[in-house]
């Protein structure tokens, strides 16, 4: 199983599906401030509320359920909402495919963010870079540092150790000097 989290335009979506075979992760937190854009200032505190609901459920199949009960209810006050809903389901919801223990993880793009701006402000620090070697030995750097603070943060973000048991890939194991 592979989870490709992002909030990019249908293009790289589509190219991500058919490269990786991955499902599509949107990001809940701006799916959120979409939908609450079709609320209407008073009806942002409900429909907040409504729609948290999905996301409190323990599986798959019962968010999905709550996901169009909530639609469902929003349709006549709120038409342009419920379609928005309707067609982000399964992009939102795609974390529930992952354990339990993953589920307050990858529903939100925020890690990704902050390190795509670090490594935006490093390159920008340099400025122009004498070949694409350069700039791949810098990205890759900025790259491996992240992954070493993550791999020592109390609470990481998904372990190898979690995320093997669900893994088409057979290389995703520790080494055995590591074990």
């Amino acid at each position: 199983m592979k989870l490709v989290i992002s909030d990019s335009h249908e293009g790289i979506k589509a190219a991500v599906s058919k490269v990786l075979t991955a499902t599509w992760q949107r990001c809940r937190v701006h799916f959120m401030r979409n939908a609450l854009a079709h609320a209407g200032r008073s009806g942002r505190r409900v429909v907040s509320v409504f729609i948290a609901t999905a996301f409190a459920r323990d599986d798959a199949a019962a968010a999905s359920q709550q996901w169009r009960r909530v639609a469902d209810q929003l349709r006549p006050t709120a038409p342009k909402l419920a379609s928005l809903m309707d067609t982000a389901e399964t992009d939102v919801l795609a974390y529930m495919t992952c354990p339990t223990q993953h589920h307050a993880k990858p529903h939100s793009t925020n890690p990704l963010e902050r390190l795509n701006g670090e490594i935006k402000r490093r390159t920008e620090v340099v400025g122009i870079f004498p070949n694409e070697a350069a700039i791949t030995r810098l990205a890759g750097a900025i790259l491996l540092e992240q992954n070493d603070e993550w791999a020592v943060q109390r609470a990481r973000y998904i372990t190898l150790e979690s995320i093997a048991p669900i893994s088409d890939d057979p290389i995703v194991s520790l080494p055995a000097v590591a074990t």
